[in-house]
């Protein structure tokens, strides 16, 4: 089937961009000393996709790993951290969940110049359209019931158990993540202000519905954030644990659930498709597959839940706008990224009208 233009544009791997090339040498010293079993030589690529920390492949005789690393350069103390990467990563596989096996943390600047953590190459297919393209129509609903079943197994995961309990602050999830994206919006100047997005900023916090839960979360579970098995509807490893902390499952949740309600211009969201003649599942269906393995008789309070993360994608991509303006964030992708806040500020204020704001 014909590559979709993200498929293209984040597939595979590549050469290493300029500025963010590593020092085999100290890298194969640092693997002899530290990884089970690696045996050189070594060959570095660089993964298209993890525009954020940048992401490399590692490619030995024996076996191939993937490194992430804080990207070089000045950063905000609590961004890029692969430290909790690693931790969240390890934690969860040894729970049995599908996150890849780690290997090792480095939280030395002068081996590579960034700390880094290598974790296991998993081989299988990454899907960058939400339509599924790559795959036969019928085949379609069974991927998806996969993506649905693996978020539900996340959200059900023993905190304590899996070593998490101080993963993230328990309770208040909502007020403090609205808290802390609306601060980013009102003080980045740089990025302007948009009336739909004051105006959000303004209903939300005075509209959280009551009652608590706690769970691991994800932050960006999406489709092209995980690795399917190369032949198989079976997610076999999540990626991209940037935004992971203890938080509340419908919040991570209604965000992967966002798709439903996004056009395909802001992210590869299913606004104007024929689900049907696509072979995914409704919105409908969707919920009830994981209210059913939850344990939940439904969610009551779906429309705030969505409209909470539209506003919270439209901060994080304000940011970005943020970046641009000031040349920190040059690539073409991050300036296309940002022409989307407006959309999504709309976006988000429409659903809160849709609930009475």
């Amino acid at each position: 089937m014909e590559m979709t233009e993200r498929q293209q544009q984040f597939s595979g791997t590549g050469e290493v961009r300029a500025g963010q090339e590593i020092d085999a040498g100290r890298l194969h010293e640092w693997m002899t000393a530290h990884v089970d079993g690696y045996q050189g030589p070594l060959t570095i690529e660089q993964f298209k996709g993890g525009q954020s920390n940048p992401t490399y492949k590692l490619v030995t005789p024996k076996q191939n790993y993937v490194l992430r690393r804080k990207p070089p350069g000045q950063l905000l103390p609590s961004a890029h951290a692969v430290d909790r990467e690693y931790r969240v990563i390890t934690a969860l596989h040894a729970q049995g969940f599908p996150a890849p096996r780690t290997f090792g943390l480095c939280q030395d600047n002068d081996v590579i110049g960034t700390w880094f953590y290598i974790m296991d190459c998993v081989e299988g297919r990454v899907i960058w359209d939400t339509t599924f393209p790559m795959v036969p129509v019928p085949e379609r609903r069974a991927y998806f019931d996969a993506m649905n079943a693996t978020i539900a197994e996340l959200h059900m995961i023993d905190v304590e158990k899996a070593g998490l309990s101080d993963f993230g602050k328990p309770g208040n999830y909502f007020a403090r993540q609205i808290g802390r994206w609306s601060k980013q919006y009102l003080e980045d100047a740089d990025a302007g202000r948009y009336e739909a997005m004051d105006r959000i900023v303004e209903w939300l916090p005075g509209n959280i519905p009551a009652g608590d839960e706690v769970s691991v979360v994800h932050g960006d579970y999406r489709c092209d954030n995980m690795i399917f098995h190369p032949t198989e509807p079976k997610v076999v490893a999540v990626l991209d644990w940037e935004l992971s902390t203890l938080g509340h499952p419908l919040a991570d949740f209604s965000y992967h659930l966002m798709m439903y309600r996004m056009p395909p211009s802001t992210t590869t969201g299913l606004v104007g498709n024929n689900l049907a003649d696509l072979g995914i599942p409704t919105e409908e269906e969707y919920v009830a597959a994981y209210c059913a393995r939850t344990g939940r008789d439904g969610i009551a309070n779906l429309d705030f839940y969505v409209a909470y993360n539209m506003f919270r994608l439209a901060a994080i991509i304000h940011g970005i706008k943020g970046r641009v303006a000031r040349g920190t964030a040059a690539s073409a992708h991050a300036r296309k990224s940002a022409e989307g806040f407006e959309t999504l500020a709309d976006l988000a204020w429409a659903q809160a009208q849709k609930i009475g704001a």
